[in-house]
């Protein structure tokens, strides 16, 4: 295994609630109310649909994709939710640093180095540009059972849910949540935040017409499946891990531009000289702060 190199699951289409639209000659996220899956082809108008979108969409009474029945690859939750603060470079979309409020990974002049995480409302470095980031990786079609969809999201709702569901479900399963029928639901709300305009949030659930008891007892039957046919979840899990710590950062350098168009499109005062001249300045503080704790 290639050492620095981050070994994410295998992605083979994307979901989003949005799509990119051209406005006044730039290109913008829109954000809509149904999801979308999209292959990992980009062309000139957008990302192209994925073949699964238009069966799902099909057979959604009004065509608006709004449930994706899926399954998850690991039985720790973790894995297939991986959440974290990051403070990304606006100008490159690369991650700056990343950290789970209590440590962090921080690309210093020095290289990367491990230092405490505060949080993001205190954090002197993000200076309020530090964010929660998710990515979590579901499989819509049992055609490939080690391949996986993508969906990734900067929203609280999404990402406190989503950690909420998948830590219950494999709690009630007995740690059998890689073997049940779940679907991705997409839910609104308003808030005061919101000017009381309906915002969108995706949750994680028991397929419809399925109760609990139903889905846990047909985990169980998929689970002793498995295991007859000498599928080793655990192993997978555990090799799933020591990919995801090999690398430093999970995102690579070709995903840098997906990521600064999808969630970081806002025009930005700093030019990218000014960016980086005041994170050096930020780095060498904290350098000297922490060499001095020491």
């Amino acid at each position: 295994m290639i050492k620095g190199l981050c070994i994410t699951p295998p992605v083979l289409g994307r979901i989003s609630i949005g799509k990119m639209v051209e406005k006044n000659g730039r290109r913008l996220p829109e954000k809509d109310d149904q999801f979308t899956i999209t292959s990992q082809v980009q062309t000139h108008e957008g990302w192209a649909p994925h073949p699964l979108d238009a069966i799902y969409r099909k057979a959604s009474p009004s065509e608006k994709l709004r449930t994706i029945p899926v399954t998850v690859m690991f039985s720790e939750p973790d894995l297939n939710l991986r959440a974290s603060y990051c403070f990304f470079d606006r100008h490159a979309g690369r991650p700056l640093c990343t950290g789970n409020g209590m440590h962090c990974r921080r690309l210093t002049s020095e290289g990367v180095s491990s230092l405490p995480c505060p949080g993001p409302d205190t954090c002197e470095f993000g200076q309020g540009q530090c964010k929660p980031y998710g990515r979590l990786n579901v499989q819509i079609d049992a055609a490939d059972e080690l391949g996986s969809f993508i969906f990734r999201t900067t929203g609280y709702n999404s990402i406190r849910t989503l950690t909420a569901r998948l830590q219950y479900y494999q709690a009630v399963s007995g740690g059998l949540l890689a073997s049940l029928p779940l679907e991705l639901r997409l839910r609104g709300k308003s808030t005061a935040q919101s000017h009381r305009t309906p915002i969108y949030y995706v949750d994680l659930t028991i397929r419809e017409g399925i109760s609990l008891v139903d889905a846990i007892k047909q985990a169980q039957e998929q689970h002793q499946r498995r295991m007859e046919a000498g599928f080793d979840q655990i192993a997978l899990d555990s090799t799933a891990k020591a990919g995801l710590a090999n690398g430093l950062f999970e995102e690579s350098e070709e995903e840098f531009s997906e990521v600064k168009e999808e969630f970081f499109f806002q025009s930005n005062t700093d030019d990218s000289s000014q960016l980086q001249g005041r994170i050096q300045s930020m780095i060498k503080q904290k350098t000297k702060s922490h060499t001095a704790q020491i």
